[in-house]
């Protein structure tokens, strides 16, 4: 049997019952990254044909998907598909434009290998998601937290521009400190802290306390 015979083979046999599933099956062909199978739950959901998300090839995921996140984390599923020894199923958020809302509607994923050939090298992964809804407590906090990675992504390259002092006087003013209680604290001038106050705003592209403390708190620091 030929690999696009044990292709079709294996996801007709997904097909026969996918649409009873409480969530949106898919099948990717790994070699292209292709959509090769999406449930009519999922079909719906995009509001497209499986031909036109298969022909997307693997830009199916930046265009349905947060671009930023799904860089990454389709990547690594892709790639681990390639490895032994891997765990069966990999688990992650996604982050997905539908047309049932307006913005994004946060999903939880789970993937794995799904068919190799007889010479071991992947063919198939199969995800199955669940929305997770938005008035649910832990779907704000899951919203929050990919909101703070997209932020960290963004802005690493300057926060790592700042010395060991600035971070340390950043810290104080998210505190709220004054720059008198920071030169006390820090046993350095009241000058000396507000020249670090300016390049921090200068460095960091800000200009309120607002987004001083968004930094403190993205990257740790209190």
């Amino acid at each position: 049997m030929t690999d696009e015979e044990l292709i079709t083979q294996k996801i007709a046999e997904i097909a026969a019952t996918a649409d009873q599933y409480p969530a949106v099956v898919i099948i990717h062909h790994v070699p292209t990254q292709t959509v090769r199978y999406l449930s009519e739950w999922g079909l719906r959901l995009l509001g497209a044909t499986l031909e036109q998300l298969t022909a997307l090839g693997p830009q199916f995921s930046p265009t349905y998907f947060n671009a930023v996140e799904s860089d990454e984390y389709m990547a690594r599923v892709f790639g681990l598909m390639y490895e032994n020894g891997i765990p069966d199923v990999h688990t992650f958020y996604q982050q997905v434009r539908t047309t049932e809302h307006a913005g994004w509607t946060m999903y939880l994923t789970a993937m794995r290998r799904f068919l190799v050939n007889a010479h071991g090298a992947p063919l198939l992964v199969m995800g199955m998601a669940v929305p997770l809804h938005p008035d649910n407590h832990f779907a704000t906090k899951v919203a929050h937290l990919l909101e703070d990675n997209a932020f960290l992504r963004q802005h690493a390259a300057n926060f790592a521009l700042l010395t060991t002092r600035e971070r340390q006087v950043l810290a104080q003013v998210a505190r709220g400190h004054s720059s008198a209680d920071i030169a006390a604290a820090l046993h350095i001038s009241v000058e000396t802290v507000d020249t670090h106050r300016r390049n921090l705003r200068h460095k960091l592209h800000v200009s309120t306390a607002f987004e001083l403390v968004r930094f403190a708190r993205a990257f740790d620091l209190i």
